[in-house]
């Protein structure tokens, strides 16, 4: 039976405004059903009178569920917290304590940090220390089992978390929050994370816990702060949410990425972000953040902004496509090469049909020159790669459906960039990428995904042998094969009974066709593809 999710409310600033509050949430509880807990961080109390506090903690008025609070951020408020390690303030509504971990009855673990960050000798009784902040990941992050934690309640944001996210609105975060909260949120890998004091709501985009192909996927995290209850610019104050603790969790389902994941905002904090470390402007970058490189060497190549490179006035001459070392059955210029299936030449590149193709229509796309990977492409050759694979998304489209790129850089010596549609009746692109992860996994090959914006050449060393699949979407999923790798590993795939549903073609050699036949499939392929062929504009 399936574990049934604990549903929680997370509470920015209270500031004393209880009656506003536990209106707010029977008022919710009434349209949406009963929540477990109410976690609230920032200023449970604030300056006004207690007579409305009075009436809570005499029993007048009780609050309508189960209530988590945090400690005090000021002088004034430390009065409210007698005891450090958290006791009962009224009826249902608890003091968590100054640091520690809350582990519900039913697994669910948060871990909280009261108080206001201090660097000081001598910590004021509504402050935390680097000491506070490392005792509490010395207790957890010690046993090699750790993974992570629920969540994570801090009253300051921590420091950076705007970095390679949405924007904050008006809350710099290179400037404000906490670089000590930042280091425990390293630490703890909290799924979710609140704070307040802003008196604003900004919901960050999910972010990473692991360097994507360098470390085991790991669950994200997503950090959201909360404005003050009952603010005038009606800006959210309250936070609705369902969880299934950690440690119930299918371990495949708890690191699934979101799709909208980013990088870790922490990795670039501490001393290098705190000189002000801008992230390059894309004219800057490397050009290895490119699919294609953009560097001086090549030319007068446009970026992605339209501006052209400063480079040599004079346009660089093509230079002559690199030559085998000996016979190639991939090489437009060489005798080998079956002519009857090549289906259109661009300058740099050719398209051909599959022999023993999934379909009548599975392509190759494949350079003139000898290639033996995306990796070890020149530019301009990439260049024209890309507007192949464009190209054919949109042919594809036009007859109802996606197509799935593939390569696989391992015994072979020429580049053959796989294209195989599949027609969006049968699937989706979420069941295409499932398949390969399912079956990945069955032969246990670690197929890992690639974050959006990068490209092969960051992750893959000329000569390495890898497996590469590229989806409508954008989403790629890349294997470095290291010693041995089931050669019709994407054909298998995509034969599957899951996607096309022919497993008695995942051997090209067992469904190959007479000469006629393929001349007939090439003609047929040609006219159908004229319409949308770029190279008839040059």
């Amino acid at each position: 039976m399936a574990q049934k999710p604990l549903r929680l409310l997370a509470c920015g600033d209270v500031e004393g405004k209880f009656d506003v509050l536990f209106n707010r949430v029977r008022a919710i509880q009434k349209k949406s059903g009963n929540f477990d807990l109410l976690l609230c961080v920032g200023n449970f109390f604030g300056t006004t009178p207690d007579a409305e506090w009075e009436e809570y903690k005499t029993g007048i008025k009780k609050a309508p569920i189960q209530t988590y609070v945090l400690g005090a951020n000021n002088q004034e408020t430390v009065k409210y917290f007698q005891d450090v390690d958290g006791c009962e303030l009224a009826e249902n509504i608890t003091y968590l304590g100054r640091k520690g971990i809350f582990t519900g009855s039913s697994g669910l673990q948060i871990v909280y940090l009261s108080g206001m960050e201090s660097l000081n000798e001598l910590v004021p009784g509504y402050s935390f220390s680097p000491k506070d902040v490392s005792s509490l990941r010395t207790m957890l992050c010690s046993t090699s089992q750790f993974k992570g934690v629920d969540i994570l309640l801090t009253s300051p944001w921590p420091k950076y978390v705007g970095n390679f996210g949405n924007s904050s609105g008006e809350v710099d975060t290179k400037k404000s929050g906490s670089a000590l909260i930042s280091s425990l949120a390293t630490g703890l890998k909290p799924r979710y994370h609140f704070a307040a004091l802003e008196k604003t709501y900004y919901e960050r985009l999910p972010y990473r816990n692991h360097i994507v192909l360098q470390e085991n996927a790991q669950h994200a995290t997503r950090f959201i702060a909360l404005a003050n209850v009952g603010n005038p610019e009606k800006k959210k104050y309250l936070y609705a949410f369902s969880i299934i603790p950690m440690k119930l969790m299918d371990a495949a389902e708890l690191v699934k990425q979101p799709p909208d994941v980013t990088e870790n905002p922490y990795r670039k904090s501490g001393k290098e972000a705190s000189v002000g470390k801008q992230i390059p402007a894309p004219e800057e970058e490397s050009a290895c953040q490119y699919f294609f490189d953009l560097n001086e060497k090549q030319g007068r190549k446009r970026s992605s902004s339209g501006r052209e490179s400063k480079s040599s006035p004079h346009p660089k001459q093509p230079r002559k496509p690199p030559q085998p070392p000996g016979p190639c059955w991939f090489c437009l210029a060489s005798p080998e090469v079956e002519k009857h299936l090549v289906v259109n030449i661009g300058t740099h590149c050719y398209l051909a049909l599959a022999k023993g193709g999934l379909s009548d229509d599975h392509v190759l796309i494949l350079p003139i020159g000898h290639y033996q990977s995306v990796v070890e492409l020149s530019a301009e050759v990439v260049e024209e790669v890309e507007k192949y694979k464009a190209t054919l998304r949109r042919f594809f489209k036009s007859r109802g459906k996606c197509c799935v790129l593939f390569e696989r850089n391992f015994k072979s010596h020429h580049l053959q960039l796989q294209v195989v549609p599949v027609p969006l009746s049968r699937c989706t692109t979420d069941d295409i990428k499932d398949a390969f992860i399912t079956q990945a996994q069955e032969q246990q090959i670690e197929l890992l995904e690639i974050p959006e914006h990068s490209d092969i050449k960051q992750i893959a060393q000329p000569g390495a042998a890898y497996f590469y699949v590229e989806l409508d979407t954008g989403e790629k999923l890349f294997h470095r094969i290291k010693k041995n790798f089931p050669l019709q590993f994407g054909r298998e795939v995509l034969a599957s009974e899951a996607i096309l549903n022919i497993p008695d073609k995942s051997d090209w050699r067992q469904c190959q066709s007479s000469k006629e036949e393929e001349e007939t499939l090439a003609h047929r392929f040609r006219k159908d593809f004229e319409p949308f062929d770029f190279t008839l504009d040059d």
